[in-house]
């Protein structure tokens, strides 16, 4: 994976189906969007799928830290950042 890719994690969001994470992956030219704790791809924008397989391999092994970062975002307080 490239080192200049960033990821952003959304904050926990409660849906019908339960609660979903959503994480996002960019560099300057391309976007991957997927869903936890499902791995679903909802956006690919310019990833191979070798590259989307890597990356969803990468969000599997970090899934506990994933997890406490989007537990710990509090929605209202980042928005006051901006």
């Amino acid at each position: 994976m490239n080192d200049q890719i960033k990821m952003s994690v959304s904050p926990m969001m409660h849906s019908k189906n339960g609660k979903s994470i959503f994480v996002m992956f960019q560099d300057a030219d391309r976007y991957l969007e997927i869903s936890l704790p499902e791995f679903k791809v909802m956006s690919n924008q310019g990833f191979s799928e070798d590259e989307v397989t890597q990356i969803i391999l990468y969000a599997k092994s970090e899934q506990d830290s994933i997890t406490a970062l989007a537990k710990g975002i509090n929605p209202v307080k980042a928005m006051m950042k901006e």
